[in-house]
Order: structure tokens, then sequence, then C-alpha cells
């Protein structure tokens, strides 16, 4: 399936992932102790029945938010969860990609431009900047050159995790 950029605003999206965040932390720490409160009781005291309530508190904040996640608020966690993903499976191939790219291969540049494109707007999310890599500011350069030779825009829509089957992972 396609990804597709979207835009969001930064700002909301930090807000959004401090309040989940908190209430992630903050569910986990009740179940954990419900369950292993339940336990003890009902099996006496023993530090695996506490580590087993804590799982379990872990186990039902994971499938809380498994249901949650399709609701509207989650929109910005959806996307940046996504957006997560697609950059670490980009990222086993970036030796192949650079390679092919340098040899002109048109997809392996348009997945290398939707990895920087990717990397850029997830540091904006997160109110981080990428200024301080020259390796990676000179190959965002270069890539923004071989686009402007070959009449491509600098921007690219999206792209199709897909496309990554015809390399080889490095």
């Amino acid at each position: 399936m396609p990804f597709s950029f979207e835009y969001h605003d930064p700002e909301t999206y930090r807000r959004k992932a401090r309040l989940i965040s908190l209430a992630m932390a903050g569910q986990l720490i009740v179940f954990g102790l419900v369950f292993s409160q339940l336990l003890v009781a009902a099996f006496g005291s023993s530090l695996w029945l506490n580590a087993l309530g804590v799982f379990l508190g872990l186990l039902a904040t994971s499938l809380t938010f498994a249901v949650l996640r399709e609701r509207p608020w989650m929109t910005e966690m959806r996307y940046v969860w996504q957006l997560k993903h697609h950059l670490s499976r980009l990222s086993g191939y970036l030796a192949t990609l650079r390679r092919e790219m340098d040899q002109g291969n048109h997809v392996a540049l348009h997945l290398m431009t939707a990895y920087h494109q990717g990397m850029a707007q997830l540091a904006e999310l997160n109110g981080r900047t990428l200024d301080d890599d020259a390796e990676l500011l000179g190959e965002r350069a270069r890539i923004r050159r071989l686009r402007e030779e070959r009449g491509l825009p600098e921007r690219v829509e999206g792209f199709d995790p897909n496309d990554l089957a015809a390399f080889r992972k490095s």
C-alpha cells in the first residue's frame, strides 16, 4: 500500500504525543498495580506474581491503545507511527539505494528522496533539526541536484514500499 506524505501541525502533534504518553504511562501504572494486587491477594506475595501483574498491565495497556489507535484524535500519532515504520524499512536499504541512485536508477532516487523528506518531516514534528550531520546534508544536496538535472520536482508526494523489493537489503 503506497505511503503518502501528509502535513500535520508540529505543535499539535507534540501536545498530543505528550498527553498520550502520559496517559499510557498512567494506565500502565494503574493496570500493573491492580493486576499485581489481585494476584497477590489471590495467591500470596511473590516477586513473580508482581512481575506477572506488571506484564498483564502492559498487555492491557497495549490492547487498549491498539483499539484506540483508529480513533480520529489519534490521526497524528498513527501517521507518525507509519512514517517511522517506513523510514525504518528504507534505512535497511540505504547502502543499496545510494549505490543504485549513483548509477542512475530513478526508483532509487525516488526512494532516497522520500527517505530524506520523511526524516526532515519527522525531525520537524519532534521539534529537532537535522543541520548537525554534514554527511546527510551533503547527500540531500546531491539528491536535490540529481532531481533538478532530471527535471523532477524537489519533493515527492509519497512512495510505494513495494518498490524496495527490486533492491537487495544492505
